[in-house]
């Protein structure tokens, strides 16, 4: 998709935007309408322009909104489903089992997961023996609302940390001493890693609680589509919220032999946001870099991709306008413009040496599913110019190709 640059004819150079959008199934807001007046931000949010694929199966649609009321088209494709407590059967044994067997000590990771665990329960007709168990051992809640959902119950925590990081329980865990102790631990979709192994070292008999688990979607063609997309730098960010996610989506590209693709696209052009270090485990093993927010929440991750993609974007100065190449559309002096896929790959490699002609079959090479005819590239030019809405952006060099009319004060800058 990124064909080598010819020699350029003139100089002036720089680099275009890292990635290129498709259709997705979910678009922006009515809020981000292209061709408001004003800021960028303010008429078409920060992510305009921007595919961002959602992985979570949980939360999907709270995630999705977030994004969209920021002006960013998502592409949905859960990567597991999770299975309904009330038909898990492991979980019910594993209630059993405390209630016959009290712990010492419950560590409750999950609101979600807590709340879900009782209401299970209470149908299964253990509720007020589960609760009865609960009351009388330490209770640790991974943060407020793992809080909350305990109080709910009519329960009381015994402690919660602030940074409602595991790590900071385990070392609350190590440092009481856990030799001779039962610890019961809420896992929520796999086992947390070491965390597990280190109570066990320090002597600590450990019951895993089940609190949901995942299963691979009964319908994987989402999945495929996505990761089509990310091998064809369709999307610009993928979005984790779950280690099981994310290791899931990776064992499918392994599936399908394109593993080094899909690996390939995270390393260098889509970038990878996960909601906090556990979920990263997975794709660091691999060495893809990941960005987290600091708070290990859905809104701290959207305002992390309002603040990474759009400073990922290029903004040239071009015959007198200031051009901002996003993943599918442009900025033209803080106008939204919607491109065509095949031009927005021609703008693309125009972009990569602004100003320097290239010519029409280095052009070719660039649209998607380059065929031999060079008057493809004339009918996707004058549509991308026409979506532009300035013709001028682009000059027409006979016999030659085509360049970026950038502004003459720029050419030192992007010059050769």
């Amino acid at each position: 998709m990124h064909a080598t640059p010819p020699q350029p004819s003139r100089p002036s150079a720089s680099t275009s935007a890292s990635t290129s959008a498709s259709a997705s199934t979910s678009q922006p807001a009515p809020a981000s309408r292209p061709g408001a007046p004003g800021g960028q931000d303010a008429a078409h949010g920060p992510l305009a322009g921007f595919t961002v694929g959602v992985t979570a199966a949980r939360r999907a649609d709270e995630l999705g909104t977030l994004l969209q009321r920021r002006g960013a088209t998502v592409l949905h494709a859960p990567a597991l489903r999770i299975v309904p407590l009330a038909d898990d059967s492991e979980l019910l044994a594993a209630t059993k089992e405390l209630i016959d067997h009290a712990p010492d000590i419950v560590v409750a990771t999950t609101a979600i997961g807590f709340r879900g665990w009782i209401e299970a329960a209470d149908g299964w007709g253990y509720g007020e023996a589960l609760l009865g168990c609960l009351r009388g051992v330490e209770l640790l809640a991974r943060g407020p609302k793992v809080k909350g959902a305990v109080r709910a119950a009519g329960l009381t925590e015994e402690w919660s940390p602030s940074s409602e990081s595991m790590a900071e329980v385990l070392d609350r865990l190590l440092g009481e001493g856990v030799e001779g102790r039962r610890i019961a631990l809420q896992l929520h979709g796999e086992p947390l890693p070491g965390f597990v192994e280190a109570l066990r070292a320090g002597g600590a008999e450990v019951v895993g609680v089940p609190v949901y688990r995942w299963l691979p979607p009964e319908d994987i063609a989402p999945v495929d589509r996505l990761l089509d997309a990310t091998v064809a730098r369709s999307v610009d960010a993928l979005t984790f919220t779950s280690a099981p996610a994310a290791a899931s989506l990776l064992a499918r590209a392994e599936e399908r032999g394109m593993a080094d693709e899909f690996l390939a696209a995270l390393g260098h052009d889509v970038l990878t946001a996960c909601v906090g270090p556990v979920t990263a485990l997975p794709l660091q093993s691999l060495g893809v870099d990941t960005v987290q927010p600091e708070r290990f929440r859905l809104g701290p991750l959207v305002q992390l991709l309002c603040q990474e993609l759009p400073s990922r974007a290029r903004a040239l100065p071009i015959a007198g306008h200031r051009v901002e190449i996003r993943g599918h559309a442009v900025l033209v002096d803080d106008e939204l413009r919607a491109v065509p896929p095949a031009g927005m790959a021609l703008l693309r490699a125009l972009a990569r040496r602004p100003g320097w002609v290239v010519a029409r079959a280095e052009l070719l090479r660039a649209l998607p599913g380059a065929g031999s005819d060079e008057h493809a590239v004339e009918t996707a030019m004058a549509r991308l110019r026409t979506a532009l809405g300035a013709p001028k952006l682009i000059q027409t060099v006979v016999k030659r190709g085509y360049r970026l009319a950038i502004d003459p004060v720029a050419e030192s800058k992007y010059g050769g």
